[in-house]
């Protein structure tokens, strides 16, 4: 269960299965992801209809998960579709799993 953990998380959004990516870091996941799924908040993720949370990465303090946030935004997509491939080969949808 990660409800009320502390630190911060990298994320992966996207619309399906090699579709459009988003990276994001957030202290909340829960609430983040919950907010890109109700598609609350405009922007990209929005606007690209990216509500399936494909990834996403622990960290126990906020700055090295922005850090690595901004590492894997400047990766080339292929790089990005082998870390999610590596903990989520089907692309499902991981928000449930939060709970």
């Amino acid at each position: 269960m990660l409800v009320g953990m502390r630190g911060g998380f990298v994320y992966i959004m996207s619309n399906r299965k090699h579709g459009t990516l988003y990276v994001g870091v957030t202290a909340d996941i829960v609430r983040r992801a919950y907010e890109h799924r109700i598609g609350c908040v405009e922007g990209f993720t929005r606007r690209y209809g990216l509500k399936r949370l494909i990834w996403f990465e622990r960290h126990d303090e906020i700055m090295p998960a922005i850090q690595r946030e901004k590492n894997i935004k400047n990766w080339p997509r292929a790089w990005k579709v082998r870390l999610v491939e590596a903990m989520n080969p089907d692309w499902e949808d991981l928000y449930p799993t939060l709970f």
